[in-house]
């Protein structure tokens, strides 16, 4: 693994680890009971933390090549949960997510970023990262 690749795989685990505590400073310090769509993102945020934490200890990126998926599929549930919130013809659908309505926005920071966008931020460069390191790790 090049020393380029590797300064990339350990900003994509530098990225999982930042989301990762953000989401739980939201919900454990500002108290921000997380909704049902928030949860999908945490878990397939979260092991993305160990895969390539342990694919950056072994210089192996095989190691973090689901990771590559969750992130995928973490971009997708960021996407449904922010038009959720912004979309006037998806606010119904998160009305009766669960205890915490999907459609709620605990922060609006410049009157569009919510914790979903954070979340498709992570995701997005997760993936990004990931689908750079497959093409230039000789």
């Amino acid at each position: 693994m090049s020393e380029r690749v590797q300064k990339v795989l350990f900003f994509t685990w530098l990225t999982s680890v930042i989301a990762t505590f953000g989401s739980l400073f939201f919900s454990e310090v500002m108290d921000f009971i997380p909704c049902e769509k928030c949860w999908y993102q945490r878990i397939l945020m979260y092991p993305l933390v160990l895969l390539y934490g342990i694919s950056l200890a072994r210089k192996d990126l095989r190691y973090g090549a689901a990771g590559l998926i969750m992130s995928g599929a973490g971009v997708l549930v960021a996407t449904y949960h922010y038009g959720m919130q912004k979309l006037p013809f998806l606010k119904e659908a998160g009305e009766g997510c669960s205890v915490v309505s999907c459609g709620s926005e605990y922060i609006n920071w410049g009157g569009f970023i919510t914790i979903p966008l954070l979340s498709f931020t992570a995701f997005i460069i997760i993936f990004i990262c990931h689908m750079w390191m497959l093409r230039n790790n000789k």
